[in-house]
């Protein structure tokens, strides 16, 4: 049963740390992904092409997709936690479990 718990253990963390890192990838290029479609928009003023980029449909989808990125790390993190809760609750009711056997 504990192999069990670490090897869920171990395939939960390989999927946050894939997550983490795609989230935190798109969260670092954020503001390179906006100075790129700035760019693309010509020699306007900065503040008219920046509201010009944050209201386009590819910058809403950038961050739709950063933030799904990031929900999807937080629940594989919560996942890691919860089978570390689980492998706690086992130690103390077989620690139970043994001092009911002494008594």
């Amino acid at each position: 049963m504990a192999n069990e718990l670490s090897k869920k253990f171990w395939e939960c963390s390989q999927k946050f740390l894939e997550h983490n890192k795609t989230a935190s990838f798109l969260e670092e290029m954020k503001s390179a992904t906006l100075s790129q479609m700035m760019m693309k928009l010509g020699d306007i003023p900065v503040s008219k092409a920046e509201m010009q980029a944050k209201a386009s449909p590819e910058w809403a989808e950038y961050i739709k997709m950063m933030t799904e990125s990031r929900a999807a790390a937080n629940e594989a993190k919560l996942q890691l936690e919860y089978i570390r809760m689980r492998a706690m609750e086992r130690t103390s009711e077989e620690a139970n479990a043994r001092l009911e056997m002494k008594l």
